[in-house]
């Protein structure tokens, strides 16, 4: 369901902090959706197995509001998601009444940036809003993405940004996306202004596979679904084949918005 306005300070600094992940209830309306708000960290994988243990999240709606974060535990996050058949969307949470157990409406107006247009693509199918914002730019060492220009780089930093191309490439074409979103992404760079997507450039990079939410009475109910345009390129596999394995202690590039966000992902949540 979704609604009006919503307090865009409080979301503000949900997406300042790292990702939370909340189970949204609103029934008797509609089976409820994860809400997945905040800057995605090495630790956020992890999280979401601790949050799901003992749900039955298969074919959830998750609804993300973030500004990115790690490149490999975005992957990570997201081939999670694809195992559960997740439908993926863009909104934030909100409470229609006073009290903790008054039902939750889904707003529309929300932000997701740089990493997490890949979690939004994790989605078996996907919705994006009229009035959500979807942006991106490239891949960055995180440590030194607010000031890339004037940054220094060793061969093994571009080894590391190289590298980091490659997964993402890969995971892109796994979860069915076109060469087309890669192509938007690596051509911004950090000193720039994020790119947000089009109307058009949604459907082209097949980041949105339906138009509409359905509002029906079942409990299961959750959206209409386009018939997917057929996945270009060679790097076309069977998603979510195999677990993923534990997370490797190496290094990464970050994909952050310039808004201050990298300096949230590195600090402990309080921390500017």
């Amino acid at each position: 369901m979704l609604s009006g306005p919503v307090h865009a300070g409080v979301t503000l600094e949900a997406r300042k902090l790292p990702m939370k992940f909340t189970w949204i209830d609103c029934q008797p309306n509609c089976r409820g959706w994860v809400s997945a708000a905040g800057i995605v960290t090495a630790d956020s994988p992890t999280d979401f197995d601790e949050f799901a243990r003992g749900r039955r999240l298969g074919g959830a709606t998750i609804v993300l509001d973030s500004s990115g974060g790690s490149v490999n535990a975005s992957i990570a996050l997201g081939r999670r998601f694809r195992q559960l058949g997740a439908l993926t969307t863009v909104g934030t949470s909100v409470q229609t009444g006073t009290t903790q157990s008054a039902p939750a409406n889904m707003a529309p107006v929300a932000y997701c940036e740089s990493m997490c247009v890949f979690l939004l693509l994790s989605g078996t199918t996907r919705y994006v809003p009229d009035t959500a914002h979807v942006r991106v730019h490239q891949i960055w060492l995180g440590d030194r993405a607010n000031d890339a220009k004037a940054a220094t780089y060793s061969a093994d930093d571009l080894t590391i940004v190289e590298r980091d191309i490659g997964r993402l490439a890969k995971y892109t074409f796994d979860m069915g996306g076109a060469g087309d979103l890669l192509a938007l992404a690596l051509n911004v760079p950090p000193w720039e202004d994020l790119h947000e997507l089009s109307r058009e450039e949604l459907r082209l990079t097949n980041l949105v596979t339906t138009d509409m939410v359905v509002q029906a009475g079942s409990p299961d109910a959750a959206v209409v679904a386009l018939a997917p345009k057929p996945v270009q390129g060679r790097f076309v596999s069977s998603a979510g084949a195999t677990s993923p394995g534990p997370a490797k202690l190496v290094k990464s590039a970050e994909a952050m918005s310039r808004s201050g966000d990298a300096r949230a992902v590195m600090n402990p949540p309080g921390q500017q």
